[in-house]
């Protein structure tokens, strides 16, 4: 297991995420770390004013042809260069990509979501050749499915992909919700595999959050590995991700497997 950090981050604007930006430029001097961003509400104002109503199953967003080139656009053009140029401007080594280049990710589709592709394995050679030369990977979700057809994917599967192929010590989901929550609506400070299918099954875990919550749950292909969903908004959110088992929801495989990461 590698002491690698993979970070997931929405597609707010870079002065929604100038905070978080600068804890990851302090901690990719200290650790390895990839930096994976979604873009949804950015895509949908985007779709919007060309007047497509953006549809969603299973809080995955379904997308056909026209769609996806604007979220080509807007996940590899816009938000990606953002980033990029972000971290390049607080002394980052920082190299823009997408699952689509090298053929860094392996993906399959996903039945009745249209050009939407889940993560099924991962070649690793050009990330592990940028991280070894000092680089900081910030990569946009897209990838080539069965086909070859570019395919939309959801960030956080993207995340949690790259998490489980390099054997990443930490995956951090920063998302808009403090965590995840129990039938009381209480936040739960952790959570094992099992008790997550079980707030699934019961419905406790709904809408967006329940493909979050398998993403993070596919990243624990290592004992002693962990996940944390938490809020990028908060004060020092990165930081406290990482290092404050109060804050969001860490996910483990089992309850052996976090004292063996604490």
């Amino acid at each position: 297991m590698s002491e690698s950090v993979v970070i997931k981050l929405g597609g707010t604007t870079i002065a929604e995420q100038a905070q978080v930006l600068d804890e990851v430029a302090s901690l990719a001097r200290r650790r390895p770390v990839i930096l994976v961003h979604g873009g949804g509400k950015r895509l949908t104002e985007w779709l919007e004013r060309m007047g497509v109503v953006s549809q969603f199953k299973g809080g995955l967003r379904i997308t056909d042809a026209a769609s996806l080139e604007v979220a080509a656009a807007v996940l590899r053009g816009v938000i990606n260069s953002e980033l990029v140029a972000g971290l390049r401007a607080l002394g980052v080594d920082a190299v823009g990509l997408s699952g689509v280049d090298g053929g860094l990710l392996i993906a399959e589709r996903i039945e009745d979501l249209g050009l939407v592709a889940r993560v099924v394995g991962l070649r690793r050679d050009l990330l592990d050749a940028l991280m070894v030369a000092g680089q900081v990977p910030v990569v946009a979700p897209l990838a080539r499915d069965e086909h070859g057809l570019v395919c939309n994917v959801n960030a956080d599967d993207v995340a949690a992909g790259i998490a489980a192929g390099i054997g990443a010590r930490q995956l951090v989901l920063m998302t808009d919700v403090d965590g995840v929550r129990d039938a009381t609506g209480r936040k739960l400070d952790s959570l094992t595999a099992a008790e997550a299918e079980t707030l699934i099954a019961d419905g406790v875990i709904a809408g967006g959050m329940v493909p979050k919550v398998r993403a993070a749950l596919g990243a624990l292909a290592w004992e002693g590995t962990e996940a944390i969903i938490a809020d990028g908004g908060a004060p020092r959110a990165l930081s406290r991700a990482l290092d404050d088992p109060a804050f969001g929801t860490r996910l483990t495989t089992s309850r052996s497997a976090r004292a063996g990461a604490a």
